[in-house]
């Protein structure tokens, strides 16, 4: 067995897998998360940053309209708490994206995921019924894939590796990644070679606007 030279990922057969890929499978683009990204489309830290701003300053307004203006030490207090919270905030996004690993194949998808409990999903293209396809304006973004037939993981295992908001029928999600674009179409490409007599529509989903910051496609089968 090869050992992995990640120190926390040390057992495994090669990195990002459980075990060393069979003769005929190739790796086709292994990536992670852009911890930096995690922080602000996760754990929605610059949105956070906004709001305890905006807080401090109303904060500000009414102490200086107290008969002691003791504005200092209250705003500073609030300053630290909330430096704290962006910081383990900040902190969770570089754990959740170090531990990641996400590996195409010219056979499946495989998510190395998990900071505390490792997990790792398998997901044979064959078994994709479609994906979805979000870029931010920097070509950074997330790709969804719907699994088919009845097939489901759980949405607590997946987080936050699932597409936001899709509960009922969660969706893996290669989270944060760099050069989304290339990378789906990578999938497709992948996806078509194995499902060969199965039709592919790309179609944009994203709300009309003259210029958006971020896209959404749909790759569906």
């Amino acid at each position: 067995m090869i050992v992995n030279p990640n120190h926390e990922h040390e057992f495994e057969a090669a990195l990002g897998l459980p075990e060393a890929l069979p003769a005929d499978e190739r790796l086709l683009w292994q990536g992670a998360p852009r911890w930096k990204q995690v922080a602000i489309d996760v754990f929605h830290v610059r949105t956070l940053a906004w709001y305890f701003a905006v807080m401090m300053l109303l904060q500000a307004t009414y102490l200086l309209g107290e008969p002691e203006r003791n504005v200092f030490k209250p705003l500073v207090l609030s300053f630290v708490l909330s430096s704290m919270a962006l910081a383990i905030l900040s902190l969770m996004a570089w754990l959740t994206a170090s531990t990641a690993m996400y590996t195409l194949t010219n056979k499946r998808v495989v998510m190395r995921i998990g900071v505390v409990l490792t997990l790792t999903f398998n997901l044979p293209l064959r078994m994709l019924a479609g994906a979805s396809l979000k870029t931010n304006a920097d070509g950074s973004g997330d790709i969804a894939l719907k699994l088919a037939g009845n097939d489901h993981i759980a949405w607590l295992n997946l987080w936050p590796h699932a597409r936001p908001w899709v509960l009922r029928h969660p969706e893996p999600s290669l989270r944060c990644i760099a050069n989304v674009s290339d990378v789906g179409e990578r999938i497709v490409q992948a996806w078509q070679a194995v499902n060969p007599h199965m039709p592919v529509m790309l179609g944009d989903t994203s709300p009309s606007t003259d210029a958006p910051r971020a896209s959404t496609q749909e790759i569906a089968a």
